[in-house]
């Protein structure tokens, strides 16, 4: 048997390989620590500067025009200032403000999709100028003329969706003031990890805050952050038990249907 064309070319060869070489290193890898770590609690990330981060950008947002701050010879009051004595609520990069998450979040949604085609095409010589009856010169023996073409499709769809979602969460976590913008507000960041035996919950915060909203206590809510990222979850033995295998989560990625 002679194939007119390879089923894959060398090109798309060549990367199935380095994927399958690339899969199978990050495989043993992974189970290589995993195998190292078996009894040992997960270990919590070293503090670090939020700003040197990897994947740390500074903000970056359409500012008003800069205010000249006039000063009023032989006064103690200084124009823009919220209060005659010292203001203890987090103003300057490495402050560290109270940031209270309190969401609770429900919704529902039902999605019903249903889909039916179907096709039939039917095509016959029964009367061909009178030579329908000689097509049996041309034709193999046993071609009906009445029967010539015959071609039927059916298909048939149908999809469900439900969606019952109901979160609660109540947290509160000391983020760091990581950048002044121009017009005052304050970029902050935190992050927060506590370990329960073979378990750390995670919980990432950041987003821009007006300093007009931080309460005298230098609390803010989680509704007053602008652009605000909110993460919560976990890793652990618990968590990777929930976690589909690795050969799984390929298989749901590179398989078309």
């Amino acid at each position: 048997m002679q194939l007119s064309a390879p089923f894959l070319s060398a090109a798309s060869f060549g990367r199935l390989l380095a994927l399958g070489v690339m899969t199978a290193t990050l495989s043993a890898c992974n189970v290589s620590d995993r195998i190292l770590a078996i009894g040992d609690e997960p270990a919590l990330s070293a503090i670090q500067n939020p700003v040197k981060q990897k994947d740390y950008k500074p903000v970056s947002l359409p500012m008003p025009r800069p205010e000249t701050v006039v000063r009023e010879a032989n006064s103690l009051w200084r124009p823009g200032a919220r209060a005659f004595f010292k203001d203890q609520r987090a103003a300057r990069v490495g402050d560290i403000l109270t940031v209270t998450v309190a969401i609770a979040d429900s919704a529902k949604v039902n999605n019903t999709t249903t889909r039916t085609r179907k096709n039939a095409e039917d095509s016959d010589l029964t009367n061909f100028l009178g030579y329908e009856n000689k097509l049996s010169q041309v034709l193999p023996e046993g071609v009906s003329p009445s029967k010539l073409i015959s071609l039927g499709s059916a298909s048939e769809s149908t999809g469900t969706g439900k969606v019952d979602r109901s979160e609660t969460i109540k947290l509160e976590v000391a983020a760091l003031v990581t950048q002044v913008l121009p017009n005052g507000n304050l970029v902050i960041s935190g992050r927060q990890e506590v370990r329960i035996n073979y378990e750390v919950r995670e919980l990432l915060i950041s987003g821009v805050v007006r300093p007009e909203d931080i309460t005298a206590d230098n609390k803010i809510k989680h509704s007053q952050i602008a652009e605000a990222r909110i993460a919560y979850g976990g890793r652990g033995q618990l968590s990777d038990v929930q976690q589909p295998r690795y050969g799984q989560q390929l298989f749901d990625v590179i398989f078309p249907f």
